[in-house]
């Protein structure tokens, strides 16, 4: 995920500072991870140094005085550009989880427990966003993230599924190599 463009898109709506990019970005995106302060600052220096945003005054509303930023006009052709640019799928698939199968196979463990217990707690991560996704409050932003995550983890489900019917072969092709 890039910061930089995120934080470029939330400077598309107007003027803003810090404190509100940070806590617009945890309301539009709940299911990631939250941005720290410091980096919602570092990133706002480098897009002025960059030229991509610049300091448009100060704001205090009653409180301590805050930096305003906004986007430049560079700052909106990249912020464009990015949108655009179709996002590759991954060319290296690198998967935790069968990793740890196949080591567990190396290692003489129990892969197949490895598979129950990874299972188990793809299944308590699935409720917690149902959880999420259904309550009265939830908005469709949080709705969507949930989608997306649950798509996620139910593909890894029907892998672990596969896996587990597979691993009498996987574990002699292990042992033989």
């Amino acid at each position: 995920m890039s910061t930089r463009h995120i934080l470029l898109g939330l400077l598309g709506t107007g003027s803003s500072h810090g404190y509100d990019l940070k806590r617009r970005h945890d309301e539009r995106f709940p299911q990631a991870r939250p941005l720290a302060y410091g980096q919602v600052y570092t990133t706002l220096q480098r897009l002025v140094r960059d030229d991509l945003a610049e300091v448009d005054g100060t704001d205090s509303d009653g409180g301590p005085e805050r930096t305003l930023y906004r986007a430049t006009e560079a700052g909106r052709r990249e912020l464009a550009r990015w949108v655009g640019e179709v996002t590759p799928p991954a060319p290296f698939v690198t998967n935790e989880i069968f990793t740890k199968v196949v080591v567990s196979i190396l290692a003489s463990a129990d892969p197949a427990g490895h598979l129950r217990d990874q299972r188990a707690a793809h299944m308590a991560r699935m409720r917690e966003l149902t959880a999420v996704k259904t309550a009265p409050d939830a908005d469709l932003s949080t709705v969507l993230s949930a989608d997306y995550a649950l798509s996620h983890l139910d593909a890894d489900l029907r892998w672990m599924t596969t896996t587990a019917t597979r691993l009498a072969s996987l574990t002699a092709e292990v042992d033989t190599a």
